[in-house]
């Protein structure tokens, strides 16, 4: 099957949606995606990204359908900011040994879908998301527990579980606030990637650095485990800073 024929194909399929195709063209027209020229159909749009890009936007579009905005800023800004970070690390995979920008992508559009859940469902969850721009994840996850008995990583296991994605990667979304835990190598969490994980950390941190926020709340408690699970050093993150490149198509 020729790549020519698959994006005819796909370009068909999404054709027939027409919240899709308006959706797609948006986001691949944004300034994100740097375009000489505006894309006006369908087609020319999966000609510029190319089958990985497109199948990987597409995902991110599909799954904010799951959780509709509507009129909720705050879910909107969220699918933004996720949808960012994914494209930030499906292009930052191929600087990762044994990490592909599929999986990138995948995991850090699911990673944090349990939030997309609890903002729909808790008029209060203003106040969480609030705290994850000072607060370490595991502390914000204690005050979710506190106040509505289970926190977003739990509620992003159970819905990706329900989807069918492999088990390595739910529980890599479950766990990637127990930064300690990983750390230790306790055999309970060895079926979780400590890689996709410290890798998600990594993506967060240089998406920061890149807009000049600075730290991540969890950077600096949890550098040590980053850079030694990726074989990583400083240097390495200065220099993926300031690569602001696209995925590969």
């Amino acid at each position: 099957m020729s790549e020519k024929w698959a994006r005819r194909r796909l370009s068909a399929l999404i054709g027939s949606d027409v919240a899709l195709s308006a959706s797609l063209l948006k986001t691949v027209n944004a300034a994100f995606y740097r375009l000489a020229a505006r894309a006006s159909t369908v087609q020319q749009a999966l000609a510029v990204l190319g089958l990985r890009a497109s199948a990987n936007l597409i995902a991110g579009l599909l799954l904010r359908e799951v959780f509709p905005v509507g009129a909720n800023p705050l879910l909107r800004n969220f699918w933004d900011s996720t949808s960012a970070l994914a494209q930030c690390a499906a292009g930052l995979a191929s600087r990762v040994e044994g990490i592909t920008p599929d999986e990138a992508h995948t995991y850090i559009l699911f990673r944090d879908c349990g939030i997309a859940v609890m903002i729909g469902q808790f008029s209060d969850y203003g106040d969480i998301v609030d705290l994850f721009r000072d607060t370490p994840g595991e502390r914000v996850t204690a005050v979710e527990l506190n106040r509505y008995r289970y926190h977003h990583a739990r509620v992003g296991y159970s819905f990706t579980r329900n989807w069918m994605l492999p088990e390595t990667l739910c529980l890599s979304i479950l766990h990637h606030h127990d930064f300690g835990m990983l750390g230790d190598d306790m055999p309970d969490y060895g079926t979780v990637n400590h890689k996709l994980v410290a890798f998600g950390l990594l993506a967060d941190q240089v998406l920061a650095l890149r807009a000049g926020d600075g730290l991540c709340p969890d950077w600096a408690p949890q550098e040590q485990f980053v850079l030694e699970t990726l074989q990583f050093c400083s240097e390495d993150i200065v220099a993926l800073v300031g690569e602001e490149d696209l995925a590969e198509a």
